[in-house]
Formats: structure tokens, sequence, C-alpha cells
């Protein structure tokens, strides 16, 4: 692997630049004052992007000067948008990131691509000097992630991640309920993402859009060919591009439920289990999943449904969390033995933030422009380092599920010991295929994953080769992530 030295900059045309894998040059290093335009590069245009596109264009100090995408096709609706006002000239528009990043002029980045392009292209904002908002999940591998941060703190950069539950009030109360044990030890911290996922179908390999340059799309995952499932959004149920729903809609629930254990960070041990059920087509990551994570006092349970389904406890996209005096589910708690909620305790508190609507998060976008004001890493709701830690939990589920064998439904598994918790989950996730789908399970297998014990401090497991081999891939060339900053 290459490494990454920020005293050489690109100095090469675009048509070199795919060979390159450092992206440094030096920002203009000027302090931004309260009245200055901070000058953003958003990278990604579709689906979140536009998201990003819309807030910083209704931000008062804040001026888009670049829209990158790899696919030509999508400037114009975002130009429309934008335009030229206030005095300024419409954005420019890219394919490649690199040009951007050149600009002195250039404060930050925001980047709402494909997964496998977060961590290199925070890498690389990092070293060309600017700030940078980027998407969850932070990383498309553990290694990755935890480079990321390297390169924010090595560079100075404010790195904001797009968990924006960070910045509501309701995942800080239950962070401080939890801490605070007046209910009890906080037994099981739940995450749910029920959310329906339909066949993708077969798309024959063929010739990319003339508009896309396929090649910059790939970036840093393997060549293969173009097909009409990659762009613009079933990228998320292929290994090489996406890491599945737990990775995807589910890093927020998945973020929230690591918030309410104090002072977690990785697990001792990780298993998940799960299939590709209901249909078959192109995807490859799991329409149903379970992962279990332990936090020594506390396990961290995840549940992924892609098929129709009944919700959990009033939710379907959401987490509960399961003390020892009763469950917190939908911001209400109810008391063990009863059925009818009661207000949550009430503790001290100085939570500041929020409001976050639902599918939202405009004040996620805010708090990072005050960040890049005051450049205070503590004043970011959700710093680059919370976005690795969550992040690499789906990292390490589907690490792990990846890794298993397949077993049949009937009988069940004695593989979680008397661990009754995950198997009335367990239980549901049947229950759930059988009578909500339809689904005949004698005879059906799903993947038991393997039990994988981390070295948390270190990021690694222990004594498993196979396993820390997933922990990060295998880098086209030009595209590399370091193994480590220097």
């Amino acid at each position: 692997m290459s490494r990454m030295n920020r005293r050489h900059f690109l100095k090469s045309t675009l048509a070199t630049a795919a060979t390159i894998t450092i992206a440094g040059t030096k920002s203009s290093g000027k302090v931004l004052g309260a009245n200055d335009a901070i000058r953003i590069g958003v990278a990604g245009l579709n689906g979140r992007g536009s998201a990003h596109v819309g807030a910083y264009a209704n931000m008062p100090g804040v001026q888009i000067t670049y829209l990158i995408d790899p696919d030509s096709r999508t400037y114009a609706k975002h130009l429309k948008t934008i335009g030229a006002k206030d005095g300024n000239a419409a954005p420019q528009t890219v394919q490649d990131v690199r040009k951007a990043l050149q600009d002195k002029n250039l404060d930050a980045i925001s980047i709402a691509t494909p997964n496998h392009w977060h961590a290199l292209m925070t890498i690389w904002g990092c070293q060309a000097g600017k700030d940078v908002y980027v998407e969850k999940p932070s990383s498309h591998n553990v290694h990755e992630g935890r480079v990321a941060v390297e390169a924010a703190r090595k560079y100075n950069r404010i790195v904001q991640h797009g968990t924006q539950s960070r910045s509501g009030t309701e995942g800080a109360r239950i962070a401080e309920i939890a801490k605070s044990g007046k209910l009890g030890k906080l037994l099981v911290s739940r995450a749910l993402c029920y959310k329906t996922r339909n066949s993708i179908g077969v798309k024959p390999n063929s010739d990319a859009p003339k508009e896309i340059d396929f090649s910059l799309w790939l970036g840093p995952a393997v060549e293969r060919p173009f097909h009409g499932n990659l762009v613009h959004y079933n990228w998320h149920w292929f290994w090489d591009f996406g890491n599945g729903d737990i990775g995807n809609q589910g890093v927020h629930e998945m973020d929230k439920a690591r918030w309410a254990i104090p002072g977690a960070t990785l697990p001792k041990s990780v298993v998940s289990l799960g299939g590709r059920f209901g249909y078959e087509d192109q995807g490859e990551t799991p329409n149903s999943q379970i992962a279990v994570m332990d936090f020594g006092e506390t396990q961290l349970i995840f549940e992924v449904r892609g098929l129709k389904t009944t919700d959990y406890l009033g939710q379907k996209v959401g987490n509960s969390y399961h003390f020892e005096e009763g469950t917190i589910a939908g911001g209400k708690f109810f008391p063990k033995g009863k059925d009818q909620a009661e207000p949550l305790p009430a503790i001290p508190s100085n939570i500041k933030r929020g409001p976050v609507a639902e599918g939202g998060g405009e004040t996620h976008f805010r708090n990072f422009i005050a960040a890049v004001r005051s450049r205070k890493i503590e004043d970011l709701n959700a710093d680059i380092l919370e976005g690795h830690y969550s992040s690499a939990l789906c990292h390490l589920a589907n690490i792990s599920y990846r890794l298993g064998e397949q077993v049949p439904f009937n009988p069940q598994t004695k593989a979680f010991g008397d661990n009754k918790a995950v198997y009335e989950t367990l239980g549901r996730l049947e229950e759930h295929l059988a009578k909500d789908n339809g689904l005949k399970l004698d005879g059906q297998k799903y993947r038991l994953g393997k039990k994988l014990v981390l070295d948390p401090s270190a990021e690694t497991f222990v004594n498993d080769a196979e396993a820390n081999k997933l922990l990060t891939r295998e880098y086209r060339k030009g595209f590399e992530v370091p193994v480590k900053v220097s």
C-alpha cells in the first residue's frame, strides 16, 4: 500500500490523476471569521447528496462552489436549485474530487458517495487541508475508519459524521439515564432496522452510460464490469461497495444503541446470523440479520428485517433499551411487569442539542459549519471518532456473518448457551419469516456466523487471521487507503 505525504501535491492532469493515491494540496490557511463565507464542495449527488445540497444552499454564510460526481447527469437538477446568487458564481461541476481538492479556496467537502468511497475521500480531504462532513458509515471497513480518524487528528481537521441523531436530544437523554443507574443496569441495548427491501432482480453486465466515469465510481473497489444494479442505489447490497442495511439505515440505530452503553467503544465479542430470504436476486448482503455484541454488563442486539413485518414495541426503525427496572422504547418508559408507559426518569441535564427532524438533520449540518468556524473538535456533535466506532460495529457483525456456515432453522441452534434474549430474538425472526412471509422453515437454512473475540484497544480479532483479513481490503492502484497515516 502507498503511504500519504502531505508535502507532495497533485501536479498531474485529470488524465493521470487516477493513478495517484495522494490528494494533497495545502489550503489557504486562512482563519474564517464570523462573516466569511465557507466554501464547500458536495461529493455524491444522489440520495443523501440532495439533502446536503439543500441544507448548504439555504444556509447563511455557506457557498457551494463544487458539485462532484462521476455521473455528469446528476449536475443539472442541483444547478437549478443553486445557480448563481448573492453575487456568487454557480458551482463548478467535476467528476473527480481531486480536482476540487486542489482549489486552495475550497474550505470543506461534504461526502454523500457510496460507502466504499467515504473513508478515502475523508483522508484525501484532510490531507488537502479541508474540513469534512462524511455520511454514514464513515468507512467501508474497520481499518480505513481508523485511518480516517488518524488523518483528521494529524491534519487538525474538523470531521463530522452523518449520524444526525447526535444533534437531537433523545439519544443524549437516554445515555444520561443509563449512566445515572436510576433504572438499574442496562441489560440489552437493542436496535431495529425493519425496512422493506424488495428483490433487485438480476441485471446483465453492460457498458456504463457514457456520462459515468465508471473507473472513478469504482474508486477503491476491485475492477469489475458495470451492471444496472450498481448505479445509483442497489450498490448497498454488494459487499464491494455497501454493507447491507445494518451498514446503511442501521448505522443510525447502531450509534444510538452504543451511545446508551456507558463508555462503550468496541465489544469483547460479536456473532451474527441471517440470510437473504424470500427471493433470489443479484444482491449479496443479508435482508434478514441478527447481530449480538458483548459489552460486559450490556449486550447490544441488532435486528435487520427486509421483508414485510410487524413492528417491535411500536417501532420498525428505532431502539429499545432493556434495563433491570423496565424498558424504554419510542421515548417512553415501561416499568417491569406493566403495559402502561410512565414518564422517563428525571435527571439533571446540560443537553443543548436538537431537535432534529426525522429524515432531515439540517441541525447537524449547521453544527458542522459552526465547528468549522470555531476550530474546536469538542463543538462537533458527531466527531469522526464516534462515527468510526459505530460504523465499525456494523462491519464486525458483517465479518462474523460472512465467515459463518449454513445451518437449519430446525432444530433451533444451541450456539448461544442460555442467552434468553438472543433466543427470544431468533424466535421472533423465525415467526416473522414463517407467519409474515409464508416461508417454510423446515429444510430451510440460514447462515450462523462465526463467534469472534475482539481486542477492542487494538481493533483486531484475537488469534483469527481469517477474520482479521476482512478488517481491510485489497485496493485498486491509485485509490489505496494507507496502512497508517505518516
